[in-house]
């Protein structure tokens, strides 16, 4: 059973089966029973309780679950192991296996076979149990009925055997067995075996029950078969190779098995950290095979050093297993890669990404993506190539690189490297070598002068500290980047390096104290061994073993050295003793001879020397190798060849070969590669295409670079030939009694050349058992379809097909499918065939077939086409034609751009539509980058062509030119012209012969081909361009014409399209030729192709037709211009006013004439433009003759001048001109800015005022309710109208319009429900109008008729309350003794009372204070002698239902002469108290004044209103006085100085506001307008 342990359990020591429980043995045994074979099925099975071994071998069965099928007897057993009987095995049908039974036996079979494997398949453990308690009479039952099986096989097989004519077949023997191998890694085994048996058998290897493919795994695997021995090579085997390996033998007689195991070993130490790791999830793999495939696949990259590069790959693992996870690893020249600083691995779960983060020449290699599973592994590689960063001094060489330590001890460290490929523009005089201290960043130069040799030692290191190097190139123009750094390594004996890596004793748990007896020291012995490992002209290595009487501590080391043929022994190292048993010499004289030897030393003394070394030359022990060989460049494919050479002879320690490589005739060589390669075979990508290239080779080691080999021969870089692949798609297109037309498709790689013929292998199956094959046809056909003869009716046949080329001829086809020999019936036709797609759009294709070769009862009459995409079930076929087509071509159009598309085709004739043909290959719907189409041309000489280029041309590729889809042989009508990548069909006699679909397809290409249909219309186009092409027309751009220019001058000019320099023009007048003269001007640019001629002025006697008549070569036009009648006359006089014109310009004139503008305020400014203008030209403005305004020493050349009008009216409307004038003449512009000039004007003015205007709006006053609207400007020129309900309304005394200022207003007085709806007022501005609308309806005019109502109210109270209407004085200064009388007025509606009151009491009229109010108007206050007791403060008190109001005035008395008479005083509307005009002016100066200060009290019933007064609205009051003296004065308390007090007033403004509305109402400004509004 050792065979069939996993060998990944073979690691384990304590696998053994006695720790194997009975449910695990179980899996195991379901595990091997379910494992499949090739060919054929595992016959142990468990069924109903019953283990069925073969018994036929003694311990096969151990080895193979497969026994040998030519012992038909078999055992059942139990559960327990008991014979109870005899079975039968059940095989798989195969058609290499002939059993020899009926067709109802094998039906029996198959079915008994299908329902145990089911039963076996899908029963649960529940089954399995039920199984395990059938009783053993039903065993013993089933077993009979096998045992009778058996004997009815058995006695078939006997009848079989003797009717077969030759006795002489028997089954497969294995003569010589194989044998099981144990190997290590990297070693190859081979496994072979000796097998015979007749037919001979068809031997298959398998790995762990999987068929090896030597193709899958190129270079792993290699199967021979010679003379009945058959071997299996494995090419370095790994540890995946551990398996068993299983060989089969099969013919028609049976088969056989064989086995060997082989075990591949690692070297100790690798075991532990190549194992793979563990699985995370539970992912069982037993009984599951997986494939791999890889795809989207990384090509030959190449970089350069400094950059980042990814490689990556998708694998797609099938089945795909939920955390799943297979083995995958990156390898670089065999050699798998570990993450670091410079390699960077990712696994995404479905690709696998390697990340080269910074590209150096050490990356340059052949890299390779494995991933594995249990069932197997796959592979993938290609080459990657690091080219030098560019060199920071111009010549300088490349980098170094692969920097690594040779050799480590205490005392120095030999560095060594590997010579760059490009040396720069001179050869490498030596290297300079760095060492930088690990954790620090100074690097520090170990040599003063380049070494030449690549290894050197570096000294003067610290013990036990690390180091890292790099290498820098120099020659004779600079010194080259320095190269990646090495691996850090320490300063230490490798034994000291050893004791650190190692293991420390284990803790025991007790500490031992042991005293040792001190020893007296030891002189040491002599070194041992001593020998001269490395010399160089540079420096010699010397190494040697420790004494072996060196004492209890540790010794030193003194070198010494002698000069071949003295006696004189020099010590090296006279300061400090080395430690470690190696030491480097250097300062050595080159070519001289010397010893060497050694002494021990330590605190006792120092040892005797060594034996002295042999005498050793200075000089270079190692060569530069000799140059390589002759060099082979072979072709490979497109962008690459195959370079081989001769290797350099007796070289040693080679390193390897750089390869360089030069294009013919350049002299320009360039490196193949940057890394040596060890081989003497390379392949050297990234060349182009089609050129020549030669190479050359040179060795390198650590010498340094040999010479170059000798040059190769040239080679083109061109596609390697090769044999082609098999074709494939084998099918019958008829069938007769002794014959069959076969068709196949073309091989998917035809090898680099074309195919030159195919040769048909025909062989008979009998019973499913194939015979030999045997030839179809001696001489290759042509065609992709051929008839085989002389076949049997009512047999079967298989068929394979194999391609030829020039390389030879290729593998055979697989074996068809069995076809049986029979003659068609059928009435339908049969199958088109040999499909072929063309002409791949991203919306269309072109499809071809050829007709079916068997047509039926009637011909083939049309043809359809079906189409669906490529991953789309059967169901998803639909027609593309709905109606036959007669042709055997046919244009898909309507394609989705990126989708996959499969086609096929139906042949139809009477009795109904055929088979369908076989389904294309995937077409990706896609047009490819760089893709022509045919371009129709027509040359000079009218010659019709069809022009078609390809881009991706191949050296063997060849341009096929068809007409409806079939090859042009015929060259009578179109001939073929090929140069380069264009290719050109020219039609000799174009034709209607000529109209059909040309097509032409380029060979050995990606498809690249292209149609064009020449239809009838299309041909007469091209006939007509060709005429026109023939009997050329000098095309024009434009035709004669004629235009005015400066001065006016007349120019006749037209435009040709293009002319030659030999072009010619003749200018003709009325037939006759002009010359140039002094009234022609001719000028002709042949550049532009521009023809003009000139003339001053015309005269009548110009009048007539111009003709310009165009000759170059054979191609003419002309182009005429009739100039008569009044088209001659309009001409003339515009040339007249042309002229005019440019002599008015020659003094200040007008640029714009005057005009007229409207700034944004309403003002008009009148401006015109002037040039010409000089500081002595003049500018008047005139107005109806007058002048108004003169500019003057004007500071410009040219300007505008202008004119303001601010508030224009009619008065300034009339004609206005400016005139321009000084001593090179006048200029004058006129402006008539009457009637209608005017009137445009003004509606320019008047439109800019309605556009300011603002909405509508609505308030209410005492009287009504008021519509407004402001303006910024108002002109009284400005006409508007009042709309309601869209008609023009007409003002009464009720409806008032008006203007306030900037507002323009409609009054409704007394509104009623009548007055609702909608309120326009429109400007008239000479257009269309503006107008501003406002709805007075609804709640709008509820609210204002509401406020109108409140206002009203509030105005009647006002206008009837009491008031004194005129006032009083606040003072009165009177002398004691006079007669004082005050009248004021009193006004209101009830008549009001009067009280008087003095020091705020009531005061009734007697003698001496009478107080009278007469006609309720007048109130007087009346003392008739005034005295001191009279002084005081006064009131009038007034009050009616409406209001209260009073007036105050202070009384003073003073003493004083009596003067006789009264005086008498009136007060004005502002109560100021005034003289009679009977008073003398000198009497005037003194005034008695007094100021009305009305105190209202306003009733509970008044409701508040603002105050509307007018300034002349008051009543005069008269103030008299009973006797006036001369020296009476009435002066004010308040006032000091004798003038005249101004009158006091209040604003002569109030706004009275309505409810709804925030526009103040306009009040009265009249005092009539005031008591027209009081009495109303």
């Amino acid at each position: 059973m050792s065979g069939s342990i996993p060998f990944y359990q073979k690691h384990h020591r304590h696998y053994d089966r006695g720790y194997r429980s009975m449910e695990a043995e179980s899996k195991l045994r379901h595990y091997q029973s379910s494992s499949r074979y090739s060919a054929g099925t595992s016959l142990s099975a468990t069924s109903r309780g019953l283990k069925v071994y073969s018994h036929s071998g003694l311990e096969e069965n151990k080895l193979s679950p497969l026994p040998k099928r030519s012992k038909p007897s078999y055992l059942a057993v139990d559960k327990d192991n008991q014979i109870i009987g005899y079975v039968v095995p059940i095989f798989r049908g195969s058609r290499e296996f002939a059993t020899g039974l009926s067709d109802t036996e094998e039906a029996t079979v198959r079915d008994t076979a299908a329902y145990m494997a089911r039963r076996d398949l899908f029963t649960s453990g529940l089954e399995m149990e039920r199984s395990e308690v059938i009783s053993r009479k039903e065993a013993m039952r089933e077993s009979a009925e096998r045992i009778s099986l058996n004997k009815r096989i058995h006695e078939h097989g006997e009848h079989f055997k003797r009717m077969n004519e030759d006795s002489l077949m028997h089954a497969p023997e294995f003569v010589i067995k194989p044998r099981s191998h144990t190997v290590w890694e990297k070693q190859c085994v081979r496994l072979h075996c000796t097998v015979s048996g007749w037919p001979d058998p068809r031997v298959i290897w398998y790995k762990n029950n999987v068929a090896i493919d030597p193709l899958s795994s190129p270079g792993k695997f290699k199967l021979e078969s010679r003379y009945n021995v058959h071997s299996l090579e494995i090419n370095k085997c790994d540890f995946d190779d551990t398996a068993q390996y299983r060989v089969s033998a099969m013919n028609s007689q049976g088969e056989q098995s064989a086995f060997a195991s082989v075990v591949v070993k690692r070297f100790k130490g690798e075991i532990d950290e190549m194992l793979p790791a563990p699985r995370l999830g539970p992912v069982s793999e037993y009984g599951i095979t997986f494939q791999i495939h890889i795809v989207d696949t990384f090509g030959v990259s190449f970089g350069r050093e400094g950059e980042t590069m990814s490689l990556g790959c998708t694998v797609i693992i099938y089945p795909a297993l939920h955390r799943y996870q297979p083995e995958i690893q990156w390898y670089r020249d065999d050699v798998l890669l570990s993450s670091s600083k410079w390699t960077h691995m990712h696994w995404s779960g479905d690709r696998a990404t390697l990340t080269l983060t910074h590209l150096n020449k050490e990356d340059e290699g052949l890299y390779t993506l494995r991933v594995a599973t249990k069932s197997g592994y796959e592979t993938y590689s290609a080459y990657v190539f690091v080219k030098d960063a560019d060199a920071e001094v111009e010549g300088a060489p490349g980098a170094p690189l692969d920097v690594h330590c040779l050799d480590a001890n205490k005392d120095y460290i030999i560095v060594s490297w590997k010579q760059p490929a490009v040396e720069g523009g001179n050869s490498i005089l030596g290297y300079f070598v760095d060492r930088c201290e690990v954790g620090t960043t100074h690097w520090i130069q170990c040599n003063d002068t380049p070494v030449k040799f690549a290894r050197f030692p570096v000294t003067g290191l610290v013990e036990g500290r690390s180091y890292i190097f790099r290498v820098r190139a120099v020659n004779k123009s600079g010194i080259s980047r320095p190269s990646r750094v090495s691996e850090p390594v320490a300063a230490m004996d490798p034994a000291d390096r050893a004791r650190m890596r190692g293991t420390s004793a284990p803790w025991t748990g007790q500490i031992i104290v042991t005293e040792e007896e001190p020893a007296e020291g030891v002189v040491p012995g002599k070194p041992l061994e001593l020998q001269v490992t490395e010399a160089t002209k540079n420096y010699v290595v010397l190494s040697w073993k420790p004494p072996g009487e060196k004492g209890l501590e540790g010794v030193m080391y003194y070198v010494e050295k002698c000069v071949s043929g003295s006696d004189t022994w020099q010590r090296v190292n006279t300061e400090i003793p080395v430690k470690s048993p190696r030491f480097a010499l250097f300062d050595l004289a080159e070519g001289k001879s010397y010893l060497f030897r050694v002494r021990c030393c330590n605190s006792a003394g120092v040892g005797e020397p060594s034996e002295p070394t042999e005498a050793i030359t200075v000089g270079d022990k190692l060569d530069i190798p000799s140059a390589p060989g002759k060099v082979v460049p072979t072709r490979n494919t497109d962008t690459s060849v195959v370079v081989s050479w001769e290797a350099s002879k007796d070289a040693k320690d080679l390193v390897g070969y750089y390869i360089e490589c030069s294009i013919v005739g350049s002299d320009v060589w360039e490196p193949c590669n940057n890394k040596p390669v060890r081989g003497t075979r390379f392949i050297c990508h990234g060349l182009m295409t089609g050129e020549q290239y030669v190479f050359r080779v040179r060795a390198v080691n650590a010498a340094g670079l040999s010479q170059f080999s000798p040059v190769s021969e040239p080679v083109e870089v061109k596609a390697a030939i090769a044999s082609p692949a098999p074709p494939y798609g084998i099918t019958v297109l008829e069938c007769v009694q002794d014959s069959m037309v076969l068709a196949w498709k073309q091989p998917t790689f035809i090898g680099g050349a074309d195919i030159t013929g195919y040769f048909v292998d025909y062989r008979e199956v009998v019973d499913g058992v194939p015979g030999k094959w045997h030839e179809a046809n001696v001489k290759a056909v042509s065609e992709r379809a051929y008839r085989v003869s002389e076949l049997r009716e009512n047999k079967k046949y298989q068929f394979q097909v194999r391609a030829a080329n020039m390389a030879g001829v290729g593998i055979p086809s697989m074996p068809s499918n069995t076809f049986l020999c029979e003659e068609w019936t059928i009435a339908v036709p049969g199958p088109p065939h040999d499909l072929q797609v063309r002409e791949v759009r991203s919306a269309s294709l072109v499809l071809l077939w050829k007709p079916p070769v068997y047509q039926g009862r009637d011909p083939v009459n049309g043809f359809y086409v079906d189409i669906k995409e490529g991953d789309a079930p059967e169901e998803a076929w639909r027609g593309v034609n709905t109606k036959a087509v007669e042709k055997t071509y046919l244009k898909v159009k309507n394609l989705k751009e990126g989708e996959t598309y499969v086609l096929r085709v139906r042949a139809q004739n009477k009795a109904g539509v055929g088979k369908t043909s076989d389904v294309t290959e995937p077409v990706l719907a896609q047009t490819k980058p760089g893709t022509k189409e045919i371009a129709v041309q027509v040359d000079d000489d009218g010659v019709i062509s069809l022009n078609f280029e390809c881009s991706d041309l191949t050296p063997d590729s060849k341009f096929v030119w068809s007409k409806n889809y079939e090859e042009i042989t015929d060259t009578g009508r179109l001939t073929v012209e090929t140069k380069g990548n264009k290719s050109q069909a020219v039609f000799n006699t174009p034709g209607e012969e000529d109209i059909g679909v040309y097509s032409c397809l380029v060979t050995h290409t990606d498809g690249a081909s292209s149609s064009y249909t020449l239809s009838e219309e299309e041909l007469k186009r091209l006939l007509e361009v060709s005429h026109e092409h023939k009997f050329p027309i000098i095309p024009l751009k434009s035709d004669l014409a004629v235009e005015l220019q400066e001065k006016g001058r007349v120019r006749f000019w037209l435009q040709a399209e293009h002319m030659s320099a030999n072009g010619k023009v003749d200018y003709v007048f009325n037939d006759n030729v002009l010359s140039q003269g002094e009234k022609y001007k001719m000028n002709f640019d042949k550049n532009t192709g521009l023809i003009e001629m000139l003339m001053e002025s015309l005269t009548p006697a110009d009048e007539g037709t111009y003709t310009f008549q165009l000759n170059d070569g054979k191609a003419t036009n002309q182009s005429s211009l009739v100039l008569i009648g009044d088209v001659f006359k309009q001409l003339q006089k515009e040339s007249e006013f042309q002229r005019k014109e440019w002599f008015r310009k020659q003094g200040p004139h007008f640029i714009e004439g005057l005009s007229w503008e409207v700034t944004p305020d309403c003002c008009v400014i009148l401006k015109c433009k002037v040039g010409n203008m000089k500081k002595e030209t003049s500018a008047l403005w005139h107005k109806d003759g007058h002048q108004i305004k003169a500019d003057e020493h004007l500071g410009f050349t040219e300007g505008v001048l202008k004119l303001e009008i601010a508030q224009i009216s009619r008065k300034d409307a009339g004609v206005y001109e400016v005139v321009l004038k000084d001593e090179r003449g006048k200029d004058t512009s006129t402006l008539n800015l009457t009637d209608q000039g005017f009137k445009d004007l003004m509606n320019e003015v008047f439109s800019f005022i309605a556009n300011t205007s603002t909405p509508l709006k609505i308030t209410s006053t005492d009287e009504g309710i008021r519509l407004y609207t402001f303006v910024s400007i108002y002109n009284d020129l400005l006409q508007v109208t009042w709309h309601y309900k869209d008609s023009a309304i007409a003002f009464s005394d009720r409806i008032k319009s008006g203007v306030v200022g900037e507002q323009l207003w409609l009054q409704i007085n007394e509104p009623t429900e009548k007055d609702m709806g909608k309120y326009a007022i429109e400007f008239h501005d000479g257009k269309g109008g503006i107008r501003r609308t406002v709805e007075l309806s609804g709640q709008a005019f509820d609210d204002a008729f509401a406020e109108f109502q409140r206002l009203k109210a509030a105005a009647i109270a006002e206008r009837n309350r009491a008031r004194v209407a005129g006032g009083l004085p606040d003072v009165v200064t009177i002398q004691e003794g006079k007669a004082l009388n005050l009248t004021c007025n009193i006004s209101g509606n009830p008549v009001p009372e009067v009280t008087w009151l003095k020091n705020d009491r009531e005061i009734t009229s007697d003698e001496h204070c009478i107080l009278k109010f007469e006609s309720g108007k007048f109130a007087s206050f009346t003392i008739t002698g005034v005295n001191t007791s009279d002084s005081g403060k006064y009131s009038i008190l007034v009050k009616n239902k409406f209001g209260t109001e009073s007036g105050d005035f202070t009384l003073e008395i003073i003493e004083g002469m009596p003067d006789l008479g009264v005086t008498s005083y009136w007060t004005d509307t502002e109560g100021n108290v005034v003289f009679n005009p009977n008073t003398a002016k000198e009497k005037r100066k003194t005034s008695v004044t007094g100021t009305q200060s009305p105190k209202r009290k306003e009733s509970a019933a008044t409701a508040p209103t603002k105050k509307v007064e007018d300034k002349r609205g008051s009543d005069s009051r008269k103030l008299e006085t009973g006797k006036i003296a001369d020296d009476v004065r009435a002066e004010s308390k308040s006032l000091e100085s004798d003038e005249t007090v101004e009158e006091r007033t209040n604003p002569p403004e109030e706004q009275l506001t309505a409810a709804n509305s925030d526009v103040p109402v306009q009040p009265a400004e009249t005092v009539e307008e005031l008591e027209k509004a009081q009495n109303l």
